[in-house]
């Protein structure tokens, strides 16, 4: 590694994002771990995480940050940044709400945009200025697999995750001219607890009304489990880790998204979009740039 990073993730007591922060403090990166409630339930995770950082030599610093606060999320910039340039965002929290549909009632519905989707906008929000005015910077967003299609009981989740995709295309357009990298990884299923932790619906009377498809949720939930059992390399966690690390050290142009884990057929979607999308973008951008095409 020649280009030692500073580096935020959210969510990084568990999953994806502990297992990233470890992974880029291995590299000789200064590393940020976000976590909510520090001094409480996630004391030990970040009493782990010091230790760890002591025992192997790692800059790893976990630091306060709930992505449903505008004012913690900007304070956790502003902390970083006060040791020196925040270099890379990694857009990591996020929740994954599994059963019918219907069933989730609005609040339920709201709670999850507001981390999926609003925390990862509050993030990149605190974060841009000060990457904008250094001409220097990357954002990378998890997304999932499931951001390029709808599928029946993750129709939430799904949702959510469109919203990222489309938020992010729209910056990676926009920041171009700032030397600002926006970037979008695309896992599957990977074995994490988002499956054991994965919200129900709370509308009870709705779900009652689809009868025996109302347990299409457990069944989806034991299938996923059984493929993390069975399957330790495809849906290995650690594969997404990698990824995040390989973006982070990229010398060439970085890919707007990286599919990880089983396709699901999301690279034969995205290989049959991205022209599409750069026609428009190239007819659009003569409009919005105020430049004249070359062509």
């Amino acid at each position: 590694m020649t280009d030692t990073k500073t580096i935020l993730i959210t969510g990084a007591s568990r999953g994806i994002g502990l297992l990233a922060a470890h992974a880029l403090a291995a590299k000789g990166h200064r590393v940020f771990a976000g976590m909510r409630d520090i001094a409480g339930r996630n004391a030990d995770a970040a009493k782990a995480m010091r230790l760890s950082a002591l025992e192997n030599g790692y800059d790893l610093t976990p630091i306060a940050l709930d992505v449903t606060d505008d004012a913690a999320c900007q304070a956790a910039v502003d902390a970083v940044e006060a040791t020196g340039a925040l270099d890379v965002l990694v857009n990591n929290a996020g929740v994954m709400p599994v059963g019918l549909t219907e069933g989730f009632s609005m609040e339920q519905t709201e709670a999850v945009f507001d981390v999926n989707v609003y925390g990862l906008m509050r993030m990149t929000r605190a974060a841009l200025p000060a990457m904008r005015r250094r001409a220097s910077g990357l954002v990378i967003h998890l997304s999932s697999s499931a951001g390029r299609f709808g599928m029946p009981f993750f129709g939430i989740y799904c949702a959510s995750k469109w919203a990222v995709e489309a938020y992010s295309e729209a910056l990676h357009n926009e920041l171009e001219t700032f030397g600002v990298d926006n970037v979008l990884i695309e896992p599957s299923g990977h074995g994490t607890d988002l499956v054991v932790t994965a919200p129900a619906p709370a509308d009870q009377v709705r779900m009652a009304e689809y009868g025996d498809l109302a347990h299409g949720r457990d069944r989806l939930l034991g299938m996923f489990g059984q493929m993390f059992e069975t399957d330790t390399t495809g849906t290995d966690a650690n594969n997404v880790a990698t990824v995040i690390v390989d973006l982070v050290e990229m010398t060439d142009p970085r890919p707007i998204r990286v599919q990880v884990g089983h396709d699901m057929g999301v690279s034969a979607v995205n290989n049959a979009v991205a022209p599409i999308q750069a026609n428009l973008i190239d007819m659009l951008k003569p409009v919005y740039t105020g430049v004249a095409s070359d062509a």
